[in-house]
């Protein structure tokens, strides 16, 4: 089995997690249940379960060499909170979500998702969100963004084009856009934390 190495999963992960750690730290008292879309190689899942013992991790990827790494770092770290990774396409209606059921998750992570799928993929996103999130459950998404159509700094300008040149689904998603989406499907943008190298971590949360 494969380790895949991410050199972005490496430079993030620690902001990524700090943030986790804040919005989740007001149900730490509790055994959470926690999915993550688009896995990748399986960094982030592995830290996540390391450092928040109370949160059982569920990762997902549509490709197969992405979930062998994923296992080989269940392996590697030995980490016990962190369940087999399963195929999970977002763009798919929820109910073909690996099963799970409605009401099952407290927390659902994206980590440079959106600006590398189709629009599809983002309302799935937030429409099975909608549905497998419990109330008060958290859906939080990181990665570069438009805000009212406006794209800065250049370098996110410049990864916008390279993105859409390769695929024209592809793009920075648009922060309004994405906030409506969320609202028709039970959710409210919470709050927006700003990152290093331009991105962003959106906090939403179900009513």
């Amino acid at each position: 089995m494969t380790m895949l190495l991410s050199p972005a999963a490496d430079r993030n992960q620690d902001d990524i997690l700090s943030v986790l750690a804040e919005v989740l730290e007001e149900q730490s008292h509790r055994e959470l249940f926690g999915l993550e879309l688009g896995s990748g190689t399986g960094q982030h899942v592995v830290h996540f379960a390391q450092e928040l013992s109370y949160v059982t991790w569920q990762p997902s990827d549509i490709k197969e060499e992405s979930r062998a790494s994923i296992r080989a770092y269940i392996v590697a770290t030995k980490v016990k909170r962190v369940l087999e990774p399963v195929h999970l396409d977002a763009s798919e209606p929820w109910d073909k979500w690996a099963g799970l059921p409605r009401c099952s998750c407290d927390v659902i992570v994206a980590i440079n998702l959106f600006h590398v799928s189709s629009f599809k993929t983002a309302e799935g996103v937030f429409q099975g969100a909608g549905e497998i999130l419990r109330h008060n459950g958290i859906l939080m998404t990181y990665g570069p963004y438009a805000i009212n159509g406006i794209i800065i700094p250049e370098s996110n300008e410049e990864l916008d084009r390279t993105l859409r040149e390769k695929n024209p689904e592809w793009g920075l998603p648009d922060i309004d856009v994405l906030r409506q989406i969320a609202f028709s499907n039970g959710m409210r943008l919470e709050r927006m934390i700003e990152m290093p190298e331009s991105n962003k971590c959106l906090v939403f949360r179900k009513s």
